[in-house]
């Protein structure tokens, strides 16, 4: 079974870009969404959070794990690779890097994500890790997430807002825009909108989608459950976390389970 994991919601665009490449195999997600957002809290709380989420993965049968959530990946990631030494686990950012530095004409990237990816400068620095000369130009974007979980997704005032966002980044003049974070793929389309046909936006659901399928072909001994198991899980609510998962996955999810952390 693969665990998908994330602090909410967003996770589930990460589930969806993966499932349409690898619709086989067996899925556990968790969304911590009795904690969300991870992306104001502190590195520590992060860490302590994402490694209880894991484990609680791991009980419910995952044997590698997807981390879908931008704020995980840049400040738990190495922490939960040495707490998990057994369990494949997988990040979106480098996915995302990656794919950005493919598709950059001319070495200048932006980032949009949550205030604390941002202020981690993870993006920054695996994309500079990568490739030495890439520029790279950062925006956080604090109040798109709970205006796409209010279901304001397509509304005129989040396009005004997001506008206001993305001028800095468009006076700089990048060619490539990564959405660092899982929420962003809801409004994808007004992320290129609002930056034109000659930038190229990386969804980091798509990224890490693909990164899983050639981590799965490179290591055919991991034996993964292939029966098309679904099963969703979070720690608060989940009433509302089936009808708003259900926005995120694109399709309607049936049952969530309520786990106690």
């Amino acid at each position: 079974m693969i665990g998908i994991f994330d602090s909410g919601f967003g996770g589930l665009t990460v589930m969806k870009a993966i499932i349409q490449r690898l619709p086989d195999f067996d899925y556990v997600y968790l969304g911590d969404n009795g904690r969300t957002p991870y992306g104001t809290r502190s590195q520590q709380t992060i860490q302590m959070f994402s490694e209880e989420c894991l484990g609680q993965l791991v009980k419910a049968g995952a044997k590698l794990i997807v981390l879908a959530c931008n704020s995980a990946s840049a400040n738990a990631l190495e922490y939960l690779q040495e707490k998990f030494p057994k369990t494949p686990i997988i990040g979106v950012i480098e996915s995302a890097c990656s794919l950005a530095i493919e598709k950059s004409r001319f070495g200048r990237i932006g980032v949009v994500g949550t205030t604390g990816t941002v202020n981690s400068q993870a993006y920054p620095e695996k994309l500079k890790s990568m490739k030495k000369d890439i520029q790279v130009y950062q925006q956080a974007c604090p109040l798109l997430v709970p205006l796409i979980e209010e279901g304001w997704h397509d509304k005129p005032e989040t396009r005004m807002i997001l506008g206001k966002y993305l001028k800095p980044l468009k006076s700089s003049h990048i060619d490539t825009l990564i959405l660092g974070c899982t929420h962003y793929p809801i409004i994808e389309h007004d992320f290129q909108r609002k930056m034109g046909k000659n930038v190229a936006v990386i969804n980091s659901a798509n990224a890490i989608a693909a990164t899983l399928q050639k981590y799965l072909e490179e290591n055919p001994k991991l034996k993964l459950g292939k029966n098309g198991q679904r099963k969703y899980l979070c720690t608060d609510n989940p009433e509302k976390f089936q009808k708003l998962g259900s926005l995120f996955l694109g399709q309607k999810i049936d049952r969530v389970g309520k786990i106690d952390l």
